[in-house]
């Protein structure tokens, strides 16, 4: 191989800014797939429309003019399913997954997603991120399984597992642990901020669940945006530019033979890089280099750099050497992703029955006092209540599967989007009969009519990365952020009818206030395609009762400082209340919400 096409090997363009006959011209090696990105930028684009594409590519790269023709990887943002895709199933995302506690849940999910990847003729997820998050703040947070490094290592593993397969099958697609290493141990948890953890608890924290995959055998890694200062001492830098963790480490002493992946543009965030050169992230051991816009640039100036001696010939061949490694493991050379079986296939698309017992195990019950002077709980509520359904986030899909999902932020969904799935109001009507259910998003339906019980579904506006981070010194706080909704919660509470409400979020957040005037509360997250799913569990339908436990610890103040401190801790990790199991939750200490936290 020449040296450019080793140099095309290692770039991963965006599909947006390459063609195929770039992709034949320039020998490259792999293309990125991102989020909101489809085929000619239709977000409503159809299964064939996707298989066009992507076989327009591969094709494209096993025409070349080289004597052994390279097949072409294409990596995709599939974190909850194939969540670019519109009418794929979307499954819950992984702060629900980690309440679960289910690996096997956690697998079968992996296999699910891995067939519908393929159905589009990709063969690389860019998932599970294995981050412990150990800060609510952080706007990646709903991406991590838990606060827990053992739960993020046997949840990690099992999608790794689920995605991989045997690596070689028609069924089976890359999976990525990411993002190396400490993405979600940042200061205040911002994203792309810096970990101050010492060696001892990044390897031991940070590190869990890179040591799961790796057993599992999980074929790429991608590096963090985020920096580490040992203790808060010592500067490390940039991940990206750091050699000492990603050849000393992940490579050498991990012995991990797959291949090193940038994040988006990443590499121009180390000092003396841009973002189309940097040979200071070649020679700390990345093998591809996700340069989206400006990767004829990046090829022209890392050609330039080991022509110019900057960049060894060595480091060059090994990471064309693990490129290659990796795609013949996939069994790419002997078929072509393109021609797998499952490419084109609807049915691989969907797995309903899987998403709706996924969302069902996901959710947490947190209070489930009785009303009044029954003895019972309010939930079960039984079939044959009058229900009155409030607040936007019933009826939304964007606000039950987050970001991630058609769109980068997801925050710009609408319903019609969403060609397969259910939302908890269609649910609710399914379950008790559209006669008994009545929705008014803002509550004022409940000064007309007699109600049995209120059911209040409410959340956070769909976000992704840096843009869903709550910044410090800002209350982390559901009712600062949103303060319609607790005026919504004081419209229907204390009204003479039980209410029952649901939050979807991508974090525990403080919620006392809004717990208050709830007599049941469910820590929903974020469910998925098939939130009406928590109808059946509400309604205790067929013995269905819940079983989640909080994977992450629930705050009892606005301020917290991190790290899960006992003082600041409403409920703790593992709990969860069930049918079964259940208990009062008295009246909780009311803290004001400040402006802005000391």
């Amino acid at each position: 191989m020449t040296l450019e096409q080793k140099i095309g090997q290692m770039t991963q363009p965006e599909i947006r800014w390459i063609t195929p006959d770039q992709v034949r011209q320039y020998y490259i090696g792999s293309v990125l797939n991102g989020g909101g990105s489809w085929p000619e930028m239709n977000k409503h684009a159809s299964l064939s429309d996707w298989t066009r594409l992507t076989k327009s590519y591969a094709t494209a790269a096993m025409e070349t003019d080289m004597p052994t023709h390279i097949p072409l990887l294409w990596g995709i943002d599939a974190v909850h399913g194939n969540n670019n895709v519109m009418g794929s199933t979307l499954y819950p995302h992984n702060i629900g997954l980690g309440a679960a506690h289910d690996p096997e849940l956690l697998f079968r999910i992996g296999r699910a997603t891995a067939r519908a990847v393929r159905a589009i003729g990709a063969s690389w997820a860019f998932a599970p991120t294995v981050a412990v998050s150990r800060d609510a703040r952080w706007g990646r947070a709903y991406e991590s399984f838990s606060s827990d490094p053992v739960e993020v290592a046997k949840d990690g593993a099992a999608v790794v597992r689920g995605l991989q397969g045997s690596i070689s099958g028609p069924d089976d697609v890359l999976a990525t642990a990411k993002h190396f290493v400490g993405d979600g141990g940042t200061a205040r948890g911002q994203d792309q901020g810096d970990n101050l953890a010492t060696a001892n608890a990044l390897a031991r924290v940070d590190g869990a669940g890179y040591y799961a995959a790796l057993d599992a055998g999980v074929q790429t890694v991608m590096v963090s945006y985020s920096s580490w200062t040992d203790g808060g001492k010592i500067p490390f830098g940039k991940m990206h530019g750091d050699r000492t963790l990603v050849t000393g480490v992940l490579k050498d002493r991990l012995h991990f033979d797959g291949l090193v992946v940038s994040d988006w543009n990443a590499i121009e965030q180390v000092p003396g890089c841009t973002v189309d050169h940097c040979p200071q992230a070649v020679n700390a051991g990345i093998d591809v280099f996700m340069v989206s816009e400006k990767w004829k640039e990046f090829i022209a100036n890392t050609v330039a750099d080991v022509r110019a001696g900057r960049i060894p010939m060595s480091r060059i061949n090994n990471a064309v050497t693990r490129i290659l490694r990796v795609k013949m493991r996939a069994g790419l050379f002997d078929h072509p992703v393109a021609s797998s079986p499952l490419t084109g296939d609807q049915a691989a698309l969907t797995d309903r029955p899987l998403a709706r017992e996924a969302a069902r195990k996901s959710v947490v019950l947190l209070k489930n006092n009785s009303f009044k002077t029954s003895a019972s709980p309010i939930l079960p509520l039984r079939v044959g209540k009058r229900i009155l359904v409030v607040g936007g986030g019933a009826d939304s899909f964007a606000e039950q599967t987050g970001g991630w999902s058609l769109t980068w932020q997801g925050d710009d969904n609408v319903n019609a989007d969403f060609t397969t799935g259910e939302t908890l109001l269609a649910g609710l009507r399914r379950v008790y009969g559209a006669a008994n259910v009545t929705y008014s998003p803002d509550g004022t339906a409940l000064a007309k009519a007699q109600y049995d019980a209120v059911i209040a579904v409410i959340g956070e506006t769909p976000h992704a990365e840096y843009k869903g981070d709550v910044r410090w010194p800002a209350p982390l706080a559901e009712s600062a952020s949103y303060p319609e909704q607790l005026k919504l919660l004081k419209r229907v509470s204390g009204k003479g009818v039980p209410v029952v409400t649901v939050l979807y979020s991508g974090r525990p957040t403080y919620t006392s206030d809004i717990i208050n005037r709830s007599t049941a509360f469910v820590a929903g997250f974020l469910p998925g395609s098939e939130a009406g799913a928590l109808a059946d569990l509400l309604a205790g339908r067929k013995g269905l009762d819940f079983s989640g436990r909080l994977s992450f610890a629930w705050p009892n103040t606005a301020c917290p400082t991190g790290g899960e401190l006992a003082s600041e801790t409403l409920f703790k990790r593992d709990y969860g209340l069930s049918y079964h199991h259940g208990g009062t939750v008295h009246h909780l200490a009311e803290l004001s919400v400040p402006r802005s936290c000391p």
